[in-house]
């Protein structure tokens, strides 16, 4: 058969064999709720607290700073809707910074939160990198500015926020910082004292976990409304009965990350480089997207002109490679990427986003085919 060459991690990643084998026991053997008394129940309560006093370890803060979740989405919203009602409620105010590269579960949650709520917002630029100037975070501040929320890396073109930065000046005007550092979680610092982040939303199937389980980090001290009641799982802050095995992942899977970070971020920015100097050699009209230096080690992106990327994806998936575009399409009508216009990129330019993530499988070997078929179908589709 074939190999496929999976060039999408920024979507999802495999579940990583010893993820896998530390989950599996608590599918069979501790099946216990670890909301009980008895021996099975504490049996996935201890795991649960490893849980979190591993996760809690690599972001350098407090165990009871931890909530499990079910995915970075829900993550966001928790902390988004959370504190924002949690700060109206208090009669603190209703505005909100966020910024013009954001991830749509930010995006649409700050959306509704104004449409329906009674709140604003101010969406500070990005320059033609995607990246935020730090001093239009601070002029966008206001007297009822109740939360700030950007995103650590961004996931269509990699750029690597100055989020330390941004946080000194919220932390200066009392304002929570929320970051959406879902692309971020097995490539760079989580530290969320460095950060200065008072908020900070992970999902495992990011970094070698499954599916359908995440993480938000909330300050002690911040206030934060529960977007889900009932029982009083998670101090009250996210009810429901924890998801034992998969949250035992997303530890495991973390702590993997974490400790594979300095020598297999290095070779993927290897073969990352490597790939974009190929491409724009065998492409002269592909255009970089994202910031140069400061993106993600695994991130490659581009607009190519004269193609539509929903044809483009097809072409490389019938020769087995596995890519993504920054565009999304909708009822059969390609629609470009807000980041990308966001960025200054034309409508029509923006329309053939490419994006190429690596991950922990791929090879020279695979950069070498990605760089023999990209331009063939290029060429193939510029021409019809």
């Amino acid at each position: 058969m074939r190999r496929v060459i999976y060039l999408d991690h920024s979507a999802s990643t495999p579940v990583d064999a010893r993820v896998l084998e530390v989950m599996m026991p608590f599918f069979t053997e501790y099946y216990g709720n670890p909301s009980g008394m008895h021996a099975q129940a504490r049996a996935s309560a201890q795991a649960l607290d490893r849980s979190r006093w591993e996760v809690a370890e690599i972001l350098g803060c407090k165990p009871k700073e931890i909530i499990f979740t079910s995915c970075g989405t829900e993550s966001n919203n928790l902390a988004i809707r959370g504190v924002a009602f949690a700060a109206a409620r208090a009669g603190k105010g209703r505005h909100i910074i966020t910024s013009a590269c954001e991830h749509s579960a930010v995006t649409q949650t700050i959306a509704q939160l104004c449409e329906h709520f009674g709140f604003q917002q101010t969406v500070v630029p990005v320059d033609r990198w995607g990246m935020i100037d730090p001093a239009d975070v601070e002029r966008a501040l206001r007297p009822d500015t109740v939360l700030i929320s950007i995103i650590y890396a961004n996931n269509e073109v990699g750029t690597i926020q100055p989020l330390a930065e941004i946080g000194a000046i919220a932390r200066a005007h009392g304002i929570p910082l929320h970051t959406d550092a879902v692309q971020a979680g097995g490539y760079l610092d989580l530290n969320v004292d460095r950060l200065n982040v008072d908020l900070l939303s992970l999902s495992g199937h990011k970094f070698y976990a499954p599916k359908g389980v995440g993480m938000l980090f909330v300050r002690e001290g911040v206030a934060l409304l529960p977007q889900q009641t009932g029982g009083g799982h998670e101090r009250g802050r996210r009810a429901g009965t924890e998801n034992v095995p998969y949250i035992v992942a997303l530890a495991k899977a973390l702590k993997l990350a974490h400790d594979m970070r300095p020598t297999e971020n290095e070779r993927l920015a290897r073969l990352r480089d490597h790939l974009i100097q190929g491409v724009q050699t065998a492409l002269p009209d592909a255009q970089l997207t994202g910031h140069p230096t400061e993106r993600l080690p695994h991130h490659a992106s581009f607009v190519i002109p004269g193609v539509e990327a929903n044809a483009l994806l097809m072409y490389l998936d019938m020769a087995g490679i596995c890519a993504a575009s920054g565009s999304a399409c909708h009822t059969g009508i390609a629609e470009p990427s807000a980041v990308l216009l966001a960025m200054g990129i034309p409508r029509q330019l923006a329309l053939g986003a490419l994006r190429l993530t690596l991950g922990r499988s791929n090879t020279a070997e695979d950069i070498e085919m990605v760089l023999e078929v990209l331009p063939a179908a290029v060429r193939q589709l510029s021409a019809l």
